[in-house]
């Protein structure tokens, strides 16, 4: 896939990406699209480098960064704790889970959790709760005829279960996980124990049960990161829905990222490509340019129905002059 047929956009804003990261033989594309641009004339040229799309050829994208995690705090008083042990799939702290419960309230007051069609998570702990806890149903109640999005004490976390009832349904893909390889933090467990975790979310696009992707000793690359990013990004185009919300991690945003806004404004290249701070989220808008993806719009309507004559009044006005009026 080509960067320059994806634009990446913060809500309400256009601009083309510039940068193409290094490709990785196992995440190579076998098929690229050609790209229709067109130039505007020299007087019509502004500053803010505005450009219009077709609706139906934009997703709504919430990236979200996960709460605080055990790692976060033992990382901050000392790096050499990303590589313990201790912090396996690390959990949310109880900080954390204020945050998830402070950035739900804003999800809910801004009506996002009505339009939010599907929620992805990176498939480890702390991505999963966060998404549970911010896009998820209310408190779960024992009899009802559903399965919980999480379970009780989830992480040890003293949480309460929380309902998969009323809220969107959630995908678990790992194109979204974090710096694969090094860190026990970013290595998941066996999907079995996920789903006996949380027995609402979907891990149907996972194919191995035990973790294959992560290494203990090495590090996935930052230019790798990047590539997988664009891959999940194509990926996307592959979904029906059109407002989607994606719980990550702050590498693999970051890189994901950087690919775009770099012939726009500073301040707007830095509103998309800056790290994220645990549990906050950014609303961007993606453009199909190349015709990755095939949906039609349900919105457009075509028009001359009952079917007339409709030219413009330009063009009668040109027809006119080469065959005269018509009497």
């Amino acid at each position: 896939m080509y960067v320059n047929n994806v634009i990446f956009t913060p809500h309400r804003i256009l601009f083309n990406p510039t940068f193409v990261p290094s490709p990785i033989s196992k995440l190579r594309s076998s098929r690229s699209s050609s790209v229709l641009c067109f130039s505007s004339r020299s007087d019509m040229d502004t500053s803010e480098g505005l450009s219009i799309y077709p609706l139906h050829r934009c997703k709504t994208l919430h990236l979200v960064r996960h709460a605080q995690g055990t790692h976060n705090v033992a990382g901050e008083k000392d790096h050499e704790a990303y590589m313990s042990y201790d912090y396996f799939d690390a959990q949310l702290t109880p900080l954390g889970w204020e945050q998830v419960d402070h950035l739900r309230a804003h999800v809910q007051a801004f009506g996002l959790s009505k339009k939010i069609e599907l929620v992805i998570a990176s498939p480890l702990l702390r991505t999963m709760q966060t998404a549970a806890g911010v896009f998820g149903g209310e408190a779960y109640t024992e009899g009802i005829d559903a399965p919980p999005l999480m379970k009780e004490n989830v992480g040890h976390s003293e949480h309460a279960a929380i309902s998969s009832l009323n809220c969107p349904p959630f995908v678990a893909v790992e194109l979204c996980r974090e710096h694969l390889g090094l860190h026990p933090c970013d290595k998941r467990r066996s999907i079995h124990e996920y789903r006996d975790m949380f027995p609402a979310i979907d891990f149907s696009l996972i194919e191995s049960d035990e973790d294959i992707l992560w290494t203990p000793d090495i590090r996935e690359k930052d230019e790798e990161v990047a590539v997988r990013g664009l891959k999940f990004l194509k990926w996307l185009w592959t979904r029906k829905e059109k407002e989607i919300a994606i719980v990550s991690h702050s590498g693999f945003l970051y890189h994901a990222l950087s690919a775009f806004g770099n012939d726009c404004h500073p301040t707007v290249k830095s509103e998309i490509c800056k790290h994220f701070a645990n549990c906050e989220l950014r609303s961007m808008v993606i453009v199909d340019r190349g015709l990755v993806g095939s949906d039609k719009s349900t919105t457009n309507y075509p028009g001359k129905i009952p079917h007339g004559l409709d030219l413009p009044s330009d063009a009668a006005d040109e027809k006119n002059k080469v065959n005269g009026p018509t009497q």
